[in-house]
């Protein structure tokens, strides 16, 4: 079993940055694939970003490219995302994900989930 627990959202404003972290805990020694999917209000929940074990490779959705950046530790078990250039439309309730394969998580099939963290940005 692992446990998954975001934190880090909040309200910030159009233009601004934001770094959300994912704290891993349980089977923290197997390999899994991390990934981050967002809902924003009376939408359908969406793939964000992933990442492999190692690090080496990662996947974003066209519309966070260049602004999101995914990012992982495995000594301490947290998972990052970086967020830059907010917009408005990047309001949502993130959510932090993990699976054993790269497929599953983009699929947002995952086994794991946490509780997902707030964004809120304003214009």
């Amino acid at each position: 079993q692992v446990q998954l627990a975001e934190s880090g959202g909040r309200s910030v404003q159009a233009g601004g940055s934001l770094r959300l972290s994912c704290a891993i805990s349980g089977r923290t020694d197997r390999p899994y694939v991390m990934g981050w999917f967002r809902q924003g209000l009376g939408k359908e929940r969406e793939f964000v970003a992933a990442i492999t074990w190692t690090g080496s490779t990662t996947f974003y959705a066209d519309s966070v490219k260049d602004r999101f950046a995914i990012s992982r530790d495995n000594i301490i078990n947290t998972l990052y995302l970086q967020l830059n250039d907010l917009i408005p439309e990047d309001t949502a309730v993130y959510y932090c994900t993990a699976d054993q394969f790269i497929a599953t998580v983009k699929a947002g099939e995952s086994q794991y989930w946490g509780q997902g963290t707030h964004v809120t940005v304003t214009a």
